[in-house]
């Protein structure tokens, strides 16, 4: 069980930290953080739990991961639902929390008519600058694989896991400051869900890619680092 509490806390913080600046802090007139403020802050929050909880359950926040790594030999499939459940839960609970926060604010309203609404992806009207569904798979796949391959990189035996975390956050961020114009990023299927919940409308009918391709991505790169670069001597 505190393995599940570390995933749910981890991945509350995530969408917390990370969709709540977008909601919050992006667009202010004149002080807003912008596109590249909210990628640090995503990067941040993966950062700061993977030190905080990453040595209870391994700091996986997101089903993708739970995939990737069940993929490259780290993870027993018997974990994987639970896990998701442990992170879903998570996540819709730190976007209920701040929708709660958001309607303190008169005159708040969720408009699912718009791209990236409440932190919501999506895909052709409803990615931010207008990417197609193909265009909003492929980046979703290929970021997630990537992801993984560093997160299989940096916590394997023969590296220096002390900075793992580091590296894993700031990987993340990279792919933030990337995708943000193309589906406002996920590479993770329980931040989509979470915020395609309270969005509804046409966001909450697309979710299904961001689940589809992280998942898809997060496997690939599991099969790819344990098959071409492993070292096996680790076995």
């Amino acid at each position: 069980m505190k393995k599940l509490f570390a995933e749910f806390f981890g991945t509350f913080w995530l969408v917390f930290g990370g969709c709540g600046s977008a909601i919050f802090a992006a667009g202010i007139p004149d002080l807003g953080i912008g596109f590249a403020g909210v990628a640090l802050a995503f990067g941040l929050t993966v950062l700061t739990m993977a030190y905080a909880v990453g040595h209870i359950s391994g700091g996986h926040f997101n089903p993708a991961v739970s995939f990737g790594l069940w993929a490259g030999g780290r993870f027993s499939a018997k974990d994987l639902i639970p896990y998701i459940i442990a992170q879903c839960i998570g996540a819709i609970a730190a976007a209920g929390t701040l929708y709660t926060i958001a309607s303190g604010k008169a005159g708040f309203v969720i408009d699912n008519t718009k791209a990236g609404a409440f932190a919501s992806n999506g895909f052709g009207a409803f990615s931010p600058d207008g990417y197609s569904l193909q265009s909003a798979f492929i980046a979703e796949f290929v970021l997630t694989l990537f992801f993984l391959l560093v997160i299989l990189g940096a916590t394997d035996k023969f590296a220096n896991g002390r900075f793992a975390g580091i590296a894993i956050g700031l990987a993340l961020t990279l792919i933030h400051l990337i995708s943000i114009p193309i589906t406002n990023t996920s590479v993770n299927p329980a931040r989509s869900l979470s915020q395609a919940i309270f969005t509804g409308g046409e966001p909450l009918s697309q979710v299904w890619l961001f689940w589809v391709a992280p998942i898809l991505g997060a496997i690939v790169a599991g099969f790819i680092y344990k098959n071409l670069l492993q070292n096996h001597d680790e076995a």
